[in-house]
């Protein structure tokens, strides 16, 4: 009998069905207009594309009128370029992404080629479309591999990768399309938001995202924030000596969470390690670990523990080139130049004995939700979305439409088989392969952890059976390894990263062949070997079918469902015959962790016999309530990172809006003049306070705050006794006197001048103010949890503490700039010609090179408060006509000879004496 919800969705048809059918229409438009594309000339098919252009950006027409022309031009494209026609179900996938949805397609239905259709109709606009991917290598392929199809519609293609020149990647980011990694896109933003000018900057605006593997980058990447981090104190010592305290240490001594993820000390460890401490010399005699002076060395304490019982080598991370590098959970790849913040990276280099590479203070960051979230419209593809279809609803506004397959799907998904033992599911496993590769079955092996792929390895060495290990070790050869895993008798194992981005076709793959064929006789027509090789393909597919199409093995489940159907999708790609299995133990972790025991029981109870297998629909149900809890778990800590970075990002939203209108401005002597006249407003209050009487004002005070913070000396006791003044005319006066001292001080550095210092003053404020304050919302954040012990919410409290440090560091910052701009001062020509003898004296003798200044701070009265600290000198650009090198050119100084250029900055009057700076001028040539 029918439940009421199968009853409606058979009359009705799902939500998914329905969106299905309501875009049929359209495809059909599409269709229709196929013969008339067919017959443009190349050169017709870049004029429609010129045409679209002016109809959008000059007409105002809207995309979707210009859908149905634009996706039968970029497919006419496709057919030429790369001899591939978009099939129906393609056209369907491309009108969801342009309606920024997630298309769910199967593995094998073409993704890469979908994207070229809504990526094209975007990019009519004018505002430039990325295309995001997961690794860089995929990223330079799809961009090289579509780049030909955007060629033929008179579009330009860029790709970003890390360590890449940041000329080349402004090109790339000023392309039509620009195809990049989710890491360096963030990266890039981040990067942006901390150059002085706008010509630095790379990106020029967020307008539409396609993301490919969307569930990877926007769910299993987004627990983890962004960091861009420079250098803090070097206490490797301490990373050290702590590390080796950890193995005296007893299961008694500490507490392990495996669910949560957590270890931590048990009150017996606690004296343990506070024993071991003072043996080691670390904790001084009188001094306990709970003392406030002890708090680094508890944070040292911790981590160590973290690292020992947490993290293992060849699961969570390699040692490579003596160097400690992370990998993937999820696609089991290496994250080079990625590391674990906190000082846990550096407790695991300890532990390893690799080199301690020295902790990192942040400089700015961001979370990849709040980064897509910045695009006016967002998109993504994969094969596995609707496991998680609420996050991407609720976080990101995207809605998972599932596309229908090109061809049915034949694959056979086999129940899970479940062993007692690892022992017996090792040999359930190796049976199951030999069974398969006698009868030429291509086989591709999932496992979990590089550790597990090497033992299954040595096990199928041991039976002489050959095969392929594609894991992070092997990361160079992946796509040659799965353009193989399709061969007949081809047998692979894959760490939870089974062919991304490569095709596991039956028979091997016809390319890779004809590239290896040509390789070994450069001297065979290329021609011939291609129809050679075609031919001798055509029948090992036929074979590889015979024998039942590609055998995916999973030795493990994973803790998200989304890895095993991506795992499984590898097989029965465009209605190929295939086969699917896991075989499980109640020692894997999963099974261990969510309550084995009483399947155990079950297992013990029914007689299970050594080696013998539970088969069975309701073990498969009970696994996937065990997945589907951890990946709600896994969902809530996301939604909490991103609650707590959601406060953080309005800031972040402010501070680089100001730094952006700060760069584009070409006057910001008005933001000068507000921040000072608010610390004219402060001081007033502070000193005259409101509603008083002016026997009770600090006149005195006044005066002394007024020369500390804006370096002017002022009768502010005469003007207090005037007859009717009170603290508003006082106020106005102050502002009178500070606006006519900052307009002499223009006057005197020249209008040009003084616009860039003060540009240069306001920018390297806000970036160390918001470094500062990065740092105490870090430590903010690590200790608000506490309050939930007291009954109160850690996030409202969060918020409250956050706002209120924010204010604090809007008012130092108006301090601070005043306080700059109020001491700087041109330099005299004997000052000149002093620093330029110096400079030049320095250089001969073979000493660093010193930047020279524009401006020096003015030296504070000598009845200044005595607090008072020296500030910062502010630095203007060498162009600036008063510089000290401006317009002098070095002695000796040959165009043609950079050995004569001495050593100048980046940033330093160029030694030609143009008056440019260095990295404008000759710096372009050296």
């Amino acid at each position: 009998m029918l439940g009421l919800g199968s009853l409606a969705r058979k009359v009705f048809g799902s939500p998914n069905d329905r969106k299905i059918k309501a875009v049929r229409p359209l495809v059909a438009k599409i269709n229709a207009l196929e013969p008339e594309f067919a017959a443009l000339s190349d050169d017709g098919i870049i004029a429609k594309t010129r045409e679209f252009q002016k109809r959008v950006q000059e007409g105002g027409e809207e995309l979707d009128a210009i859908l149905p022309e634009a996706f039968a031009n970029c497919r006419e494209a496709g057919k030429r370029a790369l001899g591939l026609r978009a099939f129906d179900v393609q056209l369907m996938g491309g009108i969801f992404l342009h309606q920024g949805n997630i298309s769910e397609m199967r593995t094998g239905e073409g993704k890469t080629l979908v994207a070229t259709l809504p990526a094209y109709l975007n990019a009519l606009t004018g505002k430039g479309v990325h295309i995001v991917t997961v690794n860089d290598y995929l990223a330079r392929r799809d961009a090289d591999w579509m780049g030909k199809v955007y060629a033929h519609l008179g579009l330009t293609t860029g790709v970003v990768v890390p360590y890449q020149p940041e000329a080349e990647k402004r090109v790339a980011y000023r392309c039509d399309i620009t195809y990049a990694t989710n890491n360096e896109l963030g990266f890039d933003y981040l990067r942006d938001n901390m150059k002085s000018t706008i010509d630095e900057m790379m990106q020029r605006g967020h307008a539409f995202a396609i993301v490919d593997e969307v569930d990877s980058i926007l769910i299993d990447e987004a627990r983890t924030p962004l960091i861009i981090s420079g250098p803090a104190q070097d206490r490797s010592d301490l990373y050290t000596a702590v590390d080796k305290l950890i193995p005296h240490l007893t299961e008694e001594h500490y507490k392990l969470d495996e669910k949560a993820r957590n270890v931590t000390y048990t009150d017996e460890g606690n004296d343990a390690v506070e024993k071991l401490l003072r043996e080691a010399g670390i904790l001084p005699e009188g001094q306990h670990m709970f003392d406030p002076e002890s708090t680094s060395i508890v944070h040292h304490l911790n981590q160590a523990l973290r690292a020992h019982k947490l993290f293992f080598k060849d699961q969570q991370y390699i040692v490579r080139d003596g160097e400690v590098t992370l990998i993937d959970e999820f696609t089991g790849r290496m994250m080079r130049g990625r590391r674990l913040s906190d000082g846990l990276h550096q407790a695991i280099e300890a532990k390893e004995g690799t080199k301690i590479q020295p902790e990192n203070v942040t400089l700015a960051s961001v979370t990849f939700q709040n980064y897509f979230r910045l695009y006016e419209k967002l998109a993504g593809m994969t094969g596995t979305a609707a496991t998680e279809a609420e996050e991407f609803m609720q976080i990101y506004g995207l809605g998972v439409i599932e596309v229908p397959t090109n061809k049915p799907v034949m694959r056979k998904d086999e129940h899970d088989q479940v062993y007692r033992t690892a022992r017996e599911k090792y040999d359930g496993i190796l049976a199951s392969i030999k069974d398969a590769h006698a009868r030429g079955q291509p086989i591709l092996v999932g496992t979990t952890s590089i550790e597990k792929s090497e033992l299954l390895s040595s096990l199928l060495k041991k039976d002489d059976i050959p095969h392929n290990v594609l894991n992070a070790r092997q990361h160079e050869q992946e796509a040659q390894i799965v353009a193989d895993a399709g061969k007949l008798g081809a047998v692979t194992i894959a760490t939870n990263m089974a062919g991304r981005g490569t095709d596991i076709k039956l028979g091997g793959n016809v390319e890779f062949k004809v590239m290896e064929a040509i390789a070994a006789d450069p001297n065979a027509h290329p021609d011939e070997v291609r129809a050679r090789i075609e031919a001798e393909h055509k029948d090992e597919e036929e074979a590889v079918k015979a024998a039942g199409g590609l055998f995916v093995l999973g030795t493990e489940r994973h803790e998200s469902r989304r890895i095993d159907n991506q795992l499984r999708g590898r097989s029965g790609r465009q209605g190929d015959p295939g086969r699917s299995a896991f075989f499980l133990s109640l020692e894997d972790d999963l099974m261990r962790i969510f309550g084995s025991e009483r399947l155990d029981k079950i297992l013990g109870s029914l007689g299970l016999k050594d080696g013998e297998a539970i088969v069975h629909p309701w073990v498969n149900k009970s696994l996937e309530k065990a997945q589907a809890k951890v990946e709600g778990r896994n969902f809530d800590i996301r939604k909490q990172l991103l609650r707590f970075d959601d406060v953080m990002n309005d800031q972040r939203k402010a501070i680089f809006g100001q730094r952006l209108e700060i760069m584009q401005a070409e006057d910001v002597a008005e933001i000068a003049a507000d921040m000072r006249m608010q610390v004219i407003d402060d001081l007033v209050d502070q000193f005259l306070p409101p509603k008083t009487y002016p026997d009770a004002w600090d006149t005195a005070g006044l005066r002394a705050a007024l020369r500390e913070k804006l370096n002017l000396d002022l009768p502010v006791q005469d003007w207090a006794a005037e007859e009717g003044v009170d603290q508003a005319a006082l106020s106005e006066r102050l502002i009178e006197a500070s606006d006519k001292f900052m307009t002499e001080k223009a006057e005197a550095f020249g209008k040009p001048t003084m616009e860039s210092i003060e540009k240069q003053v306001l920018l390297q404020a806000i970036d160390g103010k918001w470094r500062e304050h990065l740092l105490r919302l870090e430590h903010l954040r690590s200790v608000v949890g506490f309050r939930a012990y007291a009954q109160r919410d850690p996030l409202n409290e969060y918020k409250t503490e956050a706002f209120q440090l924010f204010d604090s560091m809007l008012n130092s910052l108006r301090e601070q700039v005043t306080e700059q701009l109020g001491r700087i001062r041109p330099l005299t020509k004997d000052e000149q010609e002093q620093m330029m003898a110096q400079l030049v004296a320095s250089q001969q003798a073979g000493e660093p090179r010193k930047t020279p200044l524009a401006a020096l701070p003015e030296p504070a009265a000598a009845d200044a408060a005595p607090e008072a600290s020296a500030p910062a000198p502010a630095r203007a650009p060498a162009s600036a006509p008063m510089a000290a090198m401006a317009g002098a050119r070095l002695d000796g100084f040959d165009e043609t000879d950079p050995s004569t250029w001495g050593n100048p900055g980046r940033n330093d009057a160029c030694p030609c004496g143009s008056g440019e700076k260095f990295k404008h001028c000759h710096g372009r040539l050296a």
